[in-house]
């Protein structure tokens, strides 16, 4: 299967689609309309920003590579070459692609017949660290690299590189000119980042020889330092650089993981961090105790939140009773309890202290959360159930959830393929249909579910499927893990089908979006961290290590135990002496589904996964909101909280799933990125299924051949119109559901300027910095005059 350009980082439908919505909607005078919040990044001219001076930038993970286009590259890889190497085109505030005047004087299609050629013209003065003029052979070796011919190199990704025929110098060395054997509307996605022929130029230099260093750039920055020891990557000031020159004299990226941002910025290690919902929370409490303080003389001590808050009166004179009591072993512990809790409310308050010093920008990133129906087999193969589940959802409730309490915008998302603000944007939910109870149930009655109908189980058997006595074997469970296994909204593990459903639960903590997987990701967005099955390696021998540590009788009990109580009887072998006998075949016993729909004697039950770990709050919440929703047509939802790490890798891309949530990053080039997304499954030589990326499995011939369409038109209205009605089509099919565009949370120093939440728009790193005193200011004004 050929491999599809992917960036940073785990849909035919039936007659009563109106199908004058198909054609997509047109985007009017200015095409994607407003963006649905714009950058919070505290714009501020260059004649106000100090020149010099230092910014630490968390980042989740040291890159494995700096190499873009190989498989392991993610978003701290893309970060780094955003700085130092060549971005021919850019995305400005709307996320729309646009010429970056450092690099090119101009490009464009100079020819559509017989085949498209387009010419760029280089800025004059760019050149490598090394000196060297950026040109031609520069074009031509990531070509050959990244053309798909050579399978010597290791790439992630060829998409619109396949598709070129030749490239030329033009008629000076400023000049390139590229022939296309295709015609290709994304032309503008390729050649960003641009590396130097010194990496592209061999398969070895390129496998390899861009993993941990880049020795010649040519950005704003240089690649300085790569510490391992202190997470660290060091972007210095590039003194060749002809453009405006960058106002920090270093940028430092430093790798902290979400969860431990908070901390990190108290302390003084970080000027500029994304936070998830908790973080954000943290300063905005920060920030109304010292309000709070400066009203109220006298106030002071130790804040009304965080470590120990919660501990009622009662139970502080109960822990002092025990720590002071007459048994010595108890007392001996809760002193050390309380004094283990007074050092992290002392740390606690210390950290909130400091992060009175930093404030939040708020916008919203490039990319969407959606809910994603598996519609390979069970109910969901069905596309009128599909269809049901999609009309039984309030999104705009969904959106609230998450983006409400934080004052963004609350707009469910309308296309599967852009966001607000972009050209190919266009609201196509039409082409499915908003919330309607009425609707959904009449689309399940058509389906053949219904309430009350006949459900054959074992005798003794719980209610619900017999997924639900399942685990995936990778999730750990208990006190600590955050997974609690399945949980059925609106029933209790004791209840059978037919009584009535009890009362609905509410949304499972803050909500706070966290990153995939990914991304991919992603988390979240498609992004896999740490393999789950190393864990369960680890798990497998601690287990070993613990029965032979009980001896041997133990572990022949417990091997015996194992054999007797869940090992199938093998083919040909008797109870026999000290063997457990087979259990007879239990009988089956009819009841009804009550409230809840069945067809077939079997319930309309749906397994929702959903991720555990903490920063995935939001997430979980949403879940149970759409379990929530879902009952009230007569679906029931079985909420599978299941590890991170295999939340993408053993559900989503396994098919493991019914429902789920996860995200996926806009993207400029619709026509190219989101095709494998939602590309019509293949059966493969070996029977199994290719899916590219499209984990719901579900696509038609229509959509794909509606993006083939749009890939080869090179009138760009008519390719974004090919888009939306790929995107119309994609909504009917149902196979998956936009809801809400993901939070972008940052914190921030106050005086750092030209940098925070970007929303779609790329930085410019050679304007980020901080902005001058008042002082400094007034007599840059006079120097002028």
């Amino acid at each position: 299967m050929s491999q599809r350009r992917r960036r940073s980082l785990a849909f035919l439908t039936s007659g009563v689609l109106a199908l004058p919505l198909l054609a997509g909607c047109g985007g009017g005078e200015e095409e994607g309309g407003p963006v649905a919040a714009g950058q919070d990044i505290a714009v501020t001219s260059r004649d106000g920003v100090a020149d010099g001076g230092v910014v630490r930038w968390a980042v989740d993970t040291l890159p494995e590579t700096l190499n873009t286009f190989q498989a392991d590259a993610d978003a701290t890889t893309t970060r780094i070459a955003g700085a130092v190497l060549p971005q021919l085109f850019v995305l400005d505030a709307k996320g729309r692609p646009v010429a970056n005047p450092d690099y090119l004087e101009k490009a464009e299609i100079v020819a559509r017949e017989p085949k498209q050629v387009v010419l760029y013209k280089l800025n004059q003065q760019a050149v490598w660290s090394d000196g060297r003029e950026i040109g031609a052979a520069d074009f031509v070796a990531q070509w050959r690299a990244l053309n798909g011919k050579d399978s010597a190199y290791w790439t992630a990704r060829n998409a619109g590189y396949e598709r070129i025929e030749k490239i030329e110098r033009g008629k000076t060395d400023l000049e390139v000119k590229v022939t296309f054997a295709k015609p290709y509307t994304d032309w503008r996605s390729l050649f960003t980042p641009l590396y130097p022929k010194q990496v592209t130029g061999t398969p070895e230099a390129f496998n390899e020889g861009a993993r941990g260093a880049l020795k010649v750039t040519a950005g704003a920055f240089n690649l300085g330092a790569v510490d391992k020891k202190t997470a660290t990557v060091a972007l210095t000031r590039n003194a060749r650089w002809w453009g405006r020159p960058a106002k920090l004299d270093t940028l430092v990226l430093t790798a902290v993981p979400r969860a431990d941002r908070p901390a990190a910025l108290a302390a003084g290690k970080l000027d500029l961090a994304e936070v998830d919902r908790t973080g954000a929370d943290r300063i905005a409490l920060a920030h109304r105790d010292a309000k709070a303080a400066k009203g109220a003389e006298g106030a002071g001590g130790a804040p009304a939140h965080g470590p120990g808050a919660s501990v009622t009166a009662a139970q502080a004179t109960m822990s002092w009773a025990i720590a002071y009591g007459a048994d010595e072993s108890k007392a001996k512990e809760e002193r050390a309890s309380r004094v283990a809790n007074a050092e992290a409310a002392k740390k606690y308050a210390e950290e909130q202290n400091a992060l009175r010093t930093f404030a939040v920008r708020k916008s919203l990133e490039p990319a969407y959360t959606q809910l994603a129906m598996n519609g390979a087999s069970g109910p969901l193969a069905d596309e009128r159930v599909r269809r049901a589940v999609a009309r039984a959802l309030d999104r705009k409730a969904l959106a609230e959830i998450v983006l409400k309490p934080l004052g963004l915008p609350a707009k469910p998302v309308g296309s599967h393929l852009a966001l607000a603000g972009q050209p190919a944007y266009a609201d196509n939910s039409d082409a499915l249909g908003d919330q309607d109870t009425q609707a959904a149930q009449a689309l399940l009655a058509d389906a053949g579910w219904r309430r009350g109908g006949k459900i054959t189980e074992p005798s003794g058997a719980k209610a619900g499927p017999e997924s639900s006595s399942e685990d995936d074997g990778k999730t750990p469970s208990g006190p600590g893990t955050g997974n609690d296994g399945l949980y059925v909204v609106g029933q209790d593990d004791e209840r059978n089908g037919d009584e009535r459903a009890g009362d609905e639960r509410g949304g499972a903590g803050n909500p706070a979006d966290a990153r995939p997987a990914a991304r991919p990701g992603l988390s979240p967005a498609l992004t896999v961290t740490p393999l789950a099955a190393q864990q369960q390696a680890s798990l497998l021998a601690q287990a070993d290590v613990a029965r032979a540590a009980a001896g041997p009788d133990a572990a022949r009990d417990t091997a015996a135990a194992t054999d007797a109580k869940g090992a199938p009887a093998r083919e040909g072998e008797g109870a026999g002496p000290g063997k457990a006998s087979a259990a007879p075949a239990p009988a089956k016993q009819a009841r009804t589904s009550g409230s809840m729909l069945a067809k077939d004697g079997k319930a309309l039950s749906l397994r929702f996964v959903l991720p555990s770990g903490p920063g995935s709050e939001s997430l979980r919440a949403v879940g149970e909101r759409i379990a929530q929703m879902l009952q009230k047509v007569g679906i029931q939802a079985e909420l599978k909280k299941v590890a991170d790490e295999s939340f993408f890798k053993d559900h989503i891309a396994s098919g493991q799933y019914d429902l789920a949530l996860y995200s996926w990053p806009a993207t400029a080039y619709p026509a190219t990125d989101a095709r494998p997304i939602f590309a019509k499954p293949e059966p493969a030589a070996d029977g199994s299924l290719l899916v590219e990326q499209n984990y719901t499995r579900v696509g038609t011939d229509h959509i794909d051949q509606l993006f083939d369409q749009a890939l080869g038109e090179l009138d760009e209205g008519a390719s974004r119109e090919l888009i939306r009605k790929a995107d119309a089509r994609i909504w009917a099919a149902a196979g998956s559901i936009p809801l809400y565009q993901r939070p972008e949370l940052v914190a921030v120093k106050p005086s750092l300027v030209n940098a925070g939440a970007f929303g779609l728009g790329a930085p410019r790193f050679q304007d980020i910095g901080w902005k001058k005193s008042p002082a400094a200011t007034e007599k840059n004004a006079k120097e002028k005059k």
